[in-house]
């Protein structure tokens, strides 16, 4: 793909994404439930082509966490599908008076939620970030354009086509959603370039990944980086909860965002709690690593090294760390976390608002399993993934996080004395 094609395509979703702030949130909600159903309609495609792109990836020695986020069935393809009509009944992100007032002169003023415009989504291994991305973007008036991985090339472009279908037919610009349909790395590089047109870019996947397209340009990037994710059972967590949260937290998906990577657990519970644990965790065929005092108690178990602290496995393995009290909790978490996601256990209301207030991450879990932090299960429907940053947005990226807001002034021939 060369650099007439890209600006291209930049060009045309910036003339779409004009058209789109004005719609009606009439015509953006008949366009998801037409990309829904335009997306049930192939189906069959999507599930055939992208088994064909899963053998691919093992043929090609990828790691099996790669492989479990490249493969859509059909209950993958169904959640798809639930999540787009779910945002599709969310409330409106746009038009909405965020604050207002009349002057004294009666010069009324107001801030109001915009769209951000032009929207570039760079994403790695999951087809499902396709129809998240779109969803997400149309909801809040974006026109966005999607480059995916080339591991999952056939399957994005058969998702995309049928959603480009479902919104021209709802009466959206036709390039509202576009998708760069080459591999490789040049029209990327090109898309980087796009400040003229491109308002935000968001990538999806590794670090690495990441830190290159950061790194990149010049266009603003809303990022994610590690999900460092910790969990702290204080003294007085109930056992029972405490050890089924930390095994859901980590084993309900060893490979994403949210799992849990580092247990830490009170040393005023830890005698009782970690054979406890360690049961939970050998029949769930998770691998242990622990500090010092954790091996005393639990000595068969691996060492954790000072690496292991800072983490993200995405893997079948859990260090842990014995810790003195909420301080020290809190402290290693803010020193060693990655400000994605961090839960406590506790029965004391105090400790939890301790802890919620002083751990500085996004999502912020009170006796819940850290697999909770995301726009799902936090009733946001399709998010385009968790923000780690501060600015523009933290945490669940859904469709109010990709608005910005203006301000306007209705006056009655009002001038500046």
């Amino acid at each position: 793909m060369n650099t007439s094609i890209v600006q291209l395509i930049a060009k045309q979703s910036r003339f779409a994404a004009s058209q789109l702030s004005s719609t009606s949130a009439t015509v953006r909600n008949l366009a998801l439930k037409n990309i829904a159903d335009a997306l049930e309609s192939v189906r069959r495609q999507v599930l055939e082509v992208n088994a064909l792109e899963v053998i691919k990836a093992r043929q090609d020695g990828q790691a099996d966490a790669m492989v479990k986020r490249l493969t859509i069935d059909d209950k993958v393809f169904q959640y798809m599908l639930s999540r787009l009509r779910k945002v599709a009944l969310s409330p409106d992100p746009l038009n909405r008076v965020l604050a207002g007032h009349t002057n004294p002169n009666g010069l009324q003023v107001y801030k109001k939620s915009a769209p951000l415009g032009v929207i570039g989504i760079i994403y790695e291994s999951r087809p499902n970030v396709t129809t998240d991305a779109a969803a997400v973007c149309i909801k809040s008036g974006n026109a966005v354009i999607l480059r995916g991985g080339s591991e999952a090339l056939q399957t994005n472009i058969l998702l995309a086509d049928a959603m480009i279908q479902g919104a021209v037919s709802a009466g959206l610009p036709q390039h509202s959603i576009q998708i760069i349909r080459t591999p490789g790395h040049e029209a990327v590089n090109e898309l980087l370039k796009m400040d003229e047109f491109v308002d935000v870019l968001i990538p999806r996947g590794g670090k690495d990944l990441i830190k290159r397209i950061a790194e990149g340009t010049r266009i603003p990037v809303i990022k994610h980086y590690d999900g460092v994710c910790h969990l702290y059972i204080a003294a007085d967590a109930d056992p029972e909860q405490a050890i089924s949260l930390a095994v859901n937290s980590k084993c309900q998906s060893v490979q994403v965002c949210n799992a849990l990577e580092t247990l830490l657990v009170d040393e005023k519970c830890a005698a009782q709690m970690l054979p406890l644990l360690q049961a939970a965790f050998d029949s769930n065929n998770i691998e242990l690593r622990g500090c010092e005092q954790t091996r005393k108690i639990l000595p068969d178990i691996s060492p954790a090294s000072a690496d292991d602290w800072r983490t993200e496995y995405l893997a079948p393995i859990l260090s842990i760390k014995i810790v003195n009290g909420i301080e020290e909790a809190i402290e290693h978490i803010n020193h060693y976390g990655s400000k994605h996601t961090d839960g406590i256990v506790t029965q004391s209301l105090q400790k939890a608002q301790k802890f919620e207030q002083q751990v500085d991450s996004a999502s912020v879990l009170i006796n819940a399993s850290t697999r909770l932090s995301g726009g799902g299960d936090y009733g946001l429907g399709s998010v385009i993934g968790i923000s780690t940053d501060k600015l523009h947005a933290r945490g669940p990226v859904g469709p109010d996080e990709l608005t910005t807001y203006k301000w306007v002034a209705y006056g009655n021939g009002h001038l500046r004395n």
